[in-house]
């Protein structure tokens, strides 16, 4: 027998359907395993080689600190040699011109064989006497340069400030301090240039010598004002949003904004406005920095996940550019502070496009990056962040502002629909005037898609809740509730007609309205 449905403002009979059917309660849940693991900052878990290389730089890095070089550039010691070899270069000159002297003074002896002895010999006196007259006055203004020299060297070493506080990223940087952040830190400096000390204590320089100059961070003189001259638009190009599996900050970053003539002119148009949106960046992966943990086990990078939809393409020129510029700055600058690089809804003329900066990448930030066409992208995700943390705009659960399910409510469930073949979730109203909420997502969708309420009273009627549609690849996740007058149950079907598996992933939850006494 039919059973009579209300849909809209009109009834239609409905045929039950055979299928397989599962009930909320026996769905499987989602696995939480890690996609995958940074190395380990804990000190035992290193090699020999590399105990060794940290120990190395720990001891260049307290040495420069105490010395007040951490910051030295070489510059100091070129100019301290250059000085010195002028100072023996004169000295060389001055002792050639006194031999030639001598020699003239022997010739000039033997041609005067007539002159008288006596008369001789008084010269010749008054000679020694000058030549050691200005020997002395030579010696004087000698000793009167070294003296000068030492005394600016003194003044030079006397202005050093040996800052012991200096610090990286809320970090600080002197071993001695006994703080174990200081090592996940240098660690990463260390891994950034394959545990060769010394390469990794002249780029941790660099790095402090750049930041010591960047006029780019908050509080700098005219950057705070970039945000306002910076179009709105930006506001939402990079952000951060949850976190992925191993507790990873997740920032994305949304290249479609530039696709607007508009934003693209006013943001890289004009060589102020590329210096100011570098500036931008810089200050953002800052904020970023800001709420990673740097100690042993805890989140010390970033997932990013940047989104090339609508992206203009490698004819822009300006944006080619500044992604080239902020990719660098990132890699001499932040090292391993980017656990991944996932590019979402990657077109193809990005094939071509990478060519150009790739070649400038170290292998081991190339080994970082992942790729997913449009049609992969949740699937991609999923691999990295659990389904509620990812936005429902790229196929997750996670909504702006939720008030229905948190990240730690509603735990997700998931389903596989083999090809040619249909599945119901039956989500339980155990008693009257309740309400039922459920979150429901297919992975890649493609499918037919139809929820009904059927009543625990074989004489009522099967409520339709949404008719059956065929649902596109590009869907976000559904979000539905409906209030049960009487117990029942929310049966959720999936066809999958595609010659493909499909996962489910859904949530849901059930709130009782009734009074009790």
């Amino acid at each position: 027998m039919a059973v009579e449905a209300v849909s809209g403002n009109g009834c239609e009979a409905v045929a039950p359907a055979p299928a397989k059917k599962v009930s909320a309660k026996e769905a499987v849940a989602v696995s939480k395993n890690a996609s995958f693991r940074e190395e380990s900052n804990f000190l035992d878990d290193l090699k020999e080689r590399e105990r060794k290389a940290l120990a190395e730089l720990r001891d260049k890095v307290e040495a420069a600190i105490v010395e007040g070089k951490l910051f030295d550039d070489g510059k100091a010691e070129e100019k301290e040699a250059a000085a010195k070899k002028k100072t023996e270069v004169a000295m060389e000159e001055e002792v050639k011109k006194e031999k030639e002297a001598g020699a003239e003074e022997e010739e000039e002896q033997e041609e005067k064989k007539d002159a008288d002895a006596v008369e001789k010999k008084e010269e010749e006196g008054k000679k020694e006497t000058d030549a050691e007259e200005k020997n002395e006055e030579e010696g004087k203004e000698e000793a009167n340069k070294v003296e000068h020299a030492e005394g600016e060297k003194q003044a030079e070493t006397a202005a050093t400030v040996v800052d012991k506080d200096i610090a990286l990223w809320g970090v600080p940087l002197l071993p001695s301090k006994g703080d174990e952040a200081t090592d996940v830190v240098l660690l990463k400096f260390l891994r950034a240039r394959d545990f060769k000390a010394g390469a990794a204590f002249e780029m941790l320089r660099r790095t402090l010598r750049w930041r010591r100059d960047w006029k780019g961070f908050a509080g700098d003189e005219g950057a705070d004002a970039d945000g306002a001259l910076l179009p709105e638009e930006l506001e939402g190009a990079c952000y951060l949003d949850g976190a992925d599996r191993e507790g990873h900050p997740v920032c994305y970053n949304a290249l479609g904004v530039f696709a607007d003539n508009v934003v693209y002119t006013k943001a890289l148009g004009t060589e102020v406005g590329k210096a100011r949106f570098l500036r931008w960046r810089v200050r953002a992966m800052e904020r970023h920095v800001a709420e990673l943990e740097f100690k042993p086990g805890g989140a010390v990078s970033l997932l990013q996940v940047t989104d090339l939809r609508n992206s203009p393409g490698p004819a822009k020129k300006d944006l080619r550019v500044a992604v080239k510029q902020v990719l660098d700055l990132f890699q001499d600058n932040y090292p391993e502070l980017v656990a991944r690089n996932i590019l979402i809804n990657v077109p193809f003329w990005y094939y071509a496009f990478s060519t150009l900066f790739y070649p400038f990448l170290t292998q081991r930030t190339k080994s970082k990056f992942v790729i997913a066409r449009p049609s992969k992208v949740t699937e991609t995700l999923l691999k990295y962040i659990p389904i509620e943390a990812i936005p429902v705009k790229y196929g997750g659960l996670k909504r702006d502002g939720d008030t229905e399910f948190s990240t730690e409510g509603g735990e997700v469930t998931e389903l596989t629909v083999k090809t040619s073949s249909t599945e119901t979730i039956e989500i339980e109203a155990s008693e009257a005037d309740s309400t039922l909420t459920w979150d429901l997502t297919v992975l890649g969708w493609e499918v037919n898609y139809k929820e009904e309420f059927v009543p625990a009273d074989v004489g009522s009627y099967t409520i339709i809740i949404s008719k059956g549609k065929k649902m596109g690849s590009a869907e976000e996740a559904v979000r539905n509730s409906f209030h049960a007058g009487e117990p029942g149950k929310v049966v959720l079907t999936v066809e999958n007609t595609s010659h493909r598996k499909k996962k489910v992933l859904f949530r849901h939850k059930a709130k009782s309205s009734a009074k009790k006494c």
